[in-house]
């Protein structure tokens, strides 16, 4: 118990001694601390200081700057207002200056209008002496002339109209014909050099072919058993077979030239071998057929080399070819349109325009003739609506559709076709005509003529070239049958179709007549 208590003591000494020892080291430290800390807020105090100081200057810096800013910027406004007050005050000063001279101006313009009011009255006063004046020298004129004024005012007035009605047909008259005379020297010298320069041929084609036979016993086999062959051969080729007397030989008549062709080279071949019955028939006809569809490309193409076109569509050059088995008036319509191409691109030459155009529309001008006999309407009208579908020059298709004046012209090569056209078929024996026809173009000329006034009769001659009018002379003076000229072959070129052209000639003759006793 004892060495317990002993023990005990000594732990509570020694915790005493650890305590007392440990609370001398806590102050000692905690006296450090509070000097450290003393330095340390001295130190942040100086710093402080310092910065204050720094920033005091600063601010006081950038305070002097903002200030010569402001004192700059208020003295360049106060410039501003400076200029702007003497500006105001020169504009008001302008304005002063107008003002005084529209007071200046209002004083004149009053004083013009009291002057205008008086001329005027003075006016109006002596125009109510000049109207009774004037009219108390009209009565004077009525009495002494007979004549009343409206009277006088009617005679004068148809005096005038006569009198301006002659000077006009005269002033007329005689610019027409200068105009005449200088057109047709300078057309004659480009119509004859482009002619001269083409030249072509021209032959009439016929409705009929002619088969040369070996011998008469041919024309039995050709006609066959109850004439079934030649039933067969005109049902396939659509022509007709005539056998007649002419000794060693047969006619193949037949409207389109080219299923004659196509009949006759058939025949030929028919003949040829020998062997003549309905399935022969077919098949021959058939691949003749073939053969000229092929033809006819070849020859479309030929045709556009010898002219010098290219780039034309296959169906046109297919169109081009069928042309050489088609014929106008009986004349071919392949070599008129080849004709035609020549003439056209000769004069476009000599007046400066597009020759490559202008003979394309001359060698396209009559494809509408080729067209299906089922499609109706004016060959150049189709022919028009056939260049703008497969991809034409838009003045190329103007010229085929207006070369009948169907359509109106557009530019200066469609009449040139139309010259063109005319000069190829108005060549002597270039076409010709059927007699019903020759007499009902005379019998139209006649009537158109016969139609104006003061016509006493009529005569077309000269195949219907020339149309002679004779006029009742009472009717008619010498100024206006140059006038009924003109208009009766206006009328005549509205109404009527025909090749070349047609001269109208007014024949006024005077008469007088006495006898003596």
């Amino acid at each position: 118990m004892v060495t317990v208590a002993v023990a005990a003591v000594c732990a509570v000494a020694a915790f005493l001694i650890g305590w007392f020892v440990q609370d001398a080291l806590t102050k000692k430290k905690l006296g450090s601390v509070e000097a450290r800390s003393k330095e340390i807020l001295e130190a942040a105090e100086r710093e402080a200081n310092a910065m204050k100081k720094e920033k005091l200057i600063e601010v006081k810096d950038e305070w002097i700057k903002k200030r010569q800013e402001l004192d700059n910027d208020y003295n360049s406004k106060q410039k501003k207002i400076q200029n702007i007050e003497r500006q105001l005050t020169a504009k008001e000063e302008n304005l002063d200056r107008r003002a005084d001279s529209l007071r200046q101006q209002e004083k004149s313009i009053r004083t013009l209008e009291t002057e205008t009011r008086e001329k005027l009255k003075n006016i109006q006063l002596k125009e109510q002496e000049a109207d009774r004046l004037v009219g108390f020298q009209t009565e004077k004129l009525e009495k002494l002339a007979g004549v009343s004024r409206e009277e006088a005012k009617k005679l004068l007035t148809e005096n005038l109209i006569n009198e301006a009605k002659s000077e006009s047909a005269l002033e007329i008259r005689e610019i027409r014909e200068k105009a005449r005379t200088d057109a047709k020297k300078e057309a004659q010298k480009i119509i004859v050099q482009a002619i001269q320069r083409t030249a072509a041929d021209h032959s009439v084609e016929t409705t009929v072919s002619v088969v040369s036979l070996p011998n008469e016993e041919m024309k039995g086999r050709i006609i066959g058993r109850e004439g079934r062959n030649i039933r067969s051969f005109e049902a396939v080729s659509g022509c007709d077979i005539i056998v007649d007397d002419t000794p060693d030989a047969v006619v193949i008549s037949g409207f389109d030239p080219f299923r004659r062709e196509i009949a006759k080279i058939a025949l030929e071949r028919l003949i040829s071998d020998g062997r003549i019955h309905p399935t022969k028939i077919e098949e021959v006809i058939e691949k003749v057929r073939a053969e000229l569809e092929e033809e006819i490309v070849q020859i479309g193409e030929d045709a556009l080399l010898e002219v010098g076109i290219h780039g034309v569509h296959p169906e046109i050059v297919k169109l081009l070819g069928k042309m050489r088995y088609r014929s106008s008036y009986g004349q071919n319509v392949l070599q008129h349109s080849i004709e035609v191409a020549f003439l056209s691109g000769l004069m476009a030459i000599e007046l400066g325009l597009d020759s490559t155009l202008a003979k394309r529309a001359g060698l396209f001008h009559d494809l509408g003739k080729v067209v299906d006999k089922n499609v109706e309407g004016p060959h150049a009208l189709l022919g028009y609506e056939l260049a703008k579908k497969y991809g034409e020059n838009p003045t190329v298709a103007n010229a085929i559709g207006s070369h009948h004046e169907d359509i109106e012209m557009e530019t200066p090569i469609a009449p040139l076709v139309q010259a063109a056209d005319s000069i190829s078929g108005a060549r002597p024996g270039a076409r010709r005509e059927s007699l019903e026809g020759y007499i009902k173009r005379l019998e139209k000329l006649e009537s158109i003529a016969n139609s104006f006034s003061g016509v006493g009769k009529t005569y077309a001659i000269q195949a219907g070239r020339e149309v002679r009018v004779i006029v009742e002379p009472e009717k008619v003076n010498d100024l206006f049958a140059d006038q009924l000229a003109h208009e009766i072959s206006q009328k005549i070129q509205e109404q009527m179709e025909y090749p070349g052209q047609i001269k109208v000639m007014v024949i006024r003759e005077v008469r007088s007549i006495s006898y003596a006793k």
